[in-house]
């Protein structure tokens, strides 16, 4: 009925999830005469620290009409190809997990059937040296992809890494610019509504009441109205990724360094630390697990990693890695932190973000909020949160170390049934079980398995019909074409 219909959303919170909902809600909404508002408090702040990206991120800007020069130059970004892992499967071990494929097949068995044979003949290059993603990155190398199936060039995608507070800005501009109105105040408490149950209205520090129809919970850790006011739950995971702390800062870039368009996680004593590369300075930071290391210990070796000056004191976040048992519930939806966290191993944060914008989107009432979508979203948001769980714990599992208490945990604690599951079928025949819902697709899987010296039993027998050196040809034949590729492309970002 037009009396139901929603005509007021409120955004609780700002940073990167609040401004990237606002600013996809003014555009998809624009002609349905919904007013959106965003509440947030200087105060507060946000946590700020994540600055890389995947693919996905592209299309969310482009859906929005960006102009990719602009917003790179806006937000201090420069391209990503992939992460480069080091000491993950052994220490000294290094491997690249890239934004593409691997080889190509071989008289009808996928490429990495054939170089499981080439490594146990000893033929074999590291697997990533068959990727062209990873052969730029590697040269520090950059062109956007083909349209043209035919060329190499075809073969990749990629993501970008920039300064995470100024891409919230940008997005606020925009939106802004779109009619979503910004009103700054810090958030006390939550208005019920005596029916429902629902949120009804959100109450300032100054004592000001901002009632709307539907409601979106980008308050972060806190989760102020999904958490604080309906209790969703909370499902730790951290018995699986017991890392639970980090401590981040940016450095200097020196001049005399380029620019490298892959962003860097090194396996550390009790965690492991990651390296971003943007145009004027250098993210870093440590991802640990307080069980195993403590927090001056962790800031020091952090600081040992930086190739440059510090620019700010370190700062420290706690976390607990899950999600909330329901993400939607009545007319509140959670969003960014607030919904869950998964540790920026693998650049997850924003795309989950970007999901969930998706699905909200897809599903948005036309008028008193359905149970019904509300069960669809968290169904689907929790097959995405599992999928991308799994992947991170490999990169833990997946391991030879032994060399402190951390590494010796991780290599032996037990699974998840369907991550166990995969991993026994790769062992077993070098299969990569698909998952229905999930971002990663194979050639991510395969990065990980092989790059940690996972290597299956036996392959298809397709592969294992043709001779060694046939194979060894073939693969000779695609490292050689992409090494050229790649030398024929421009320096990343040579103006920087």
């Amino acid at each position: 009925m037009e009396q139901d219909r929603i005509r007021t959303v409120l955004i609780v919170g700002g940073g990167t999830a609040g401004w990237m909902t606002a600013a996809a809600l003014a555009h998809k909404l624009a002609d349905t005469g919904i007013a959106v508002t965003l509440v947030e408090s200087e105060e507060i702040g946000t946590v700020g620290v994540g600055e890389a990206t995947v693919p996905h991120i592209r299309h969310f800007n482009a859906s929005l009409g960006f102009d990719e020069a602009h917003f790179m130059s806006e937000t201090q970004a420069t391209f990503k190809l992939g992460i480069e892992f080091r000491n993950w499967g052994r220490i000294g071990d290094s491997y690249i997990h890239p934004f593409g494929v691997f080889g190509a097949p071989i008289d009808g068995a996928e490429f990495h059937h054939h170089w499981v044979r080439l490594h146990h003949a000893g033929q074999a290059a590291p697997f990533d040296h068959y990727s062209l993603p990873c052969e730029m990155a590697r040269t520090s190398r950059f062109a956007h992809p083909s349209t043209d199936p035919a060329s190499p060039l075809s073969t990749f995608s990629y993501a970008y890494q920039f300064d995470a507070l100024l891409y919230a800005r940008y997005l606020r501009r925009y939106a802004e610019g779109r009619g979503v109105r910004r009103t700054e105040g810090r958030v006390v408490s939550v208005d019920r509504s005596e029916d429902s149950g629902d949120v009804a209205a959100v109450r300032l520090a100054d004592g000001r009441v901002l009632a709307a129809d539907f409601f979106v919970d980008c308050s972060g850790f806190r989760g102020l109205l999904i958490e604080g006011a309906l209790g969703a739950g909370y499902e730790d995971w951290s018995h699986w990724l017991p890392c639970d702390r980090a401590v981040a800062v940016p450095c200097e870039r020196r001049p005399d360094s380029g620019i490298t368009p892959y962003t860097r996680a090194t396996a550390l004593a009790a965690g492991w630390a990651w390296r971003i590369p943007l145009r004027h300075r250098t993210g870093n930071g440590h991802v640990y697990s307080s069980r195993f290391t403590d927090d001056d210990a962790a800031e020091a070796a952090l600081l040992a990693e930086l190739d440059g000056a510090p620019l700010a004191d370190p700062r420290r976040l706690r976390f607990t890695t899950g999600k909330r048992r329901r993400q939607w519930i009545g007319n509140t939806v959670a969003i960014g932190l607030a919904a869950g966290f998964l540790e920026p191993l693998e650049s997850t944060s924003i795309h989950l973000v970007q999901l969930a914008i998706g699905r909200l989107l897809d599903l948005f009432p036309t008028g008193s909020p359905d149970p019904v979508d509300a069960t669809e979203f968290n169904r689907l948001m929790d097959a995405e949160y599992d999928r991308i769980r799994d992947f991170l714990i490999l990169h833990y599992c997946a391991t030879q170390r032994d060399d402190t208490a951390f590494w010796s945990y991780v290599r032996t604690m037990e699974l998840p049934h369907s991550l166990a599951e995969a991993i026994s079928l790769f062992r077993a025949r070098g299969v990569v079980p698909l998952y229905r819902h999930g971002m990663f697709l194979e050639p991510s899987w395969l990065a990980v398995f092989l790059g940690q010296r996972m290597i299956p039993d036996a392959v298809d027998p397709r592969a294992a019909r043709t001779p060694v050196p046939d194979s060894a040809a073939s693969a000779q034949a695609w490292r050689g074409a992409l090494v050229a590729q790649a030398a024929s492309l421009p320096p990343h970002l040579a103006d920087a």
